[in-house]
């Protein structure tokens, strides 16, 4: 059982999918540990999806406009799973409210529905693992932050 506010929004469709992603991070966390550099754990996660069968984009270059102006500038995101959930991998002491902006921000950009933050530098990966919901698709217009996410089930429990 899962501690309280652990747990994914349970009405999307994109459950199942944001859970494989969790689960092969948690396998590329389970094998190399905390203390690597970002670019390792990305490497490792892309091979962890493609053996799970999940398409996915790495590095997509996000051009940035300014009122209608391209500003010759752009972002990368890590990766983009089967065209629905950005997946931004950090491996730092602590993830900050600017880590999470920047999802929120690629999210708008890509208008992705979803997005995972995951920071591989903790001890049990699950605490390093936040789940965002698109802004431009939530309630009201605003941004949410659907929380850490919930660990997946597995055949034990």
């Amino acid at each position: 059982m899962f501690a309280p506010g652990r747990s994914m929004l349970t009405d999307s469709p994109h459950n199942p999918l944001t859970r494989e992603i969790i689960g092969a991070a948690i396998e590329v966390h389970r094998v190399l540990g905390p203390g690597l550099l970002e670019s390792a754990y990305l490497r490792a996660l892309q091979f962890e999806l493609a053996s799970r069968n999940l398409r996915f984009v790495r590095q997509t270059v996000i051009p940035m406009a300014y009122k209608g102006t391209n500003l010759g500038t752009s972002y990368r995101v890590d990766l983009i799973v089967e065209d629905r959930i950005v997946v931004e991998v950090k491996a730092v002491e602590k993830v900050l409210p600017v880590h999470k902006a920047q999802v929120l921000t690629y999210l708008r950009l890509t208008a992705c529905p979803f997005g995972l933050l995951i920071n591989f530098n903790v001890a049990k990966l699950i605490d390093g693992v936040y789940r965002l919901v698109n802004p431009l698709l939530s309630k009201g217009n605003q941004p949410e932050d659907a929380g850490p996410a919930e660990e997946p089930k597995t055949a034990e429990g």
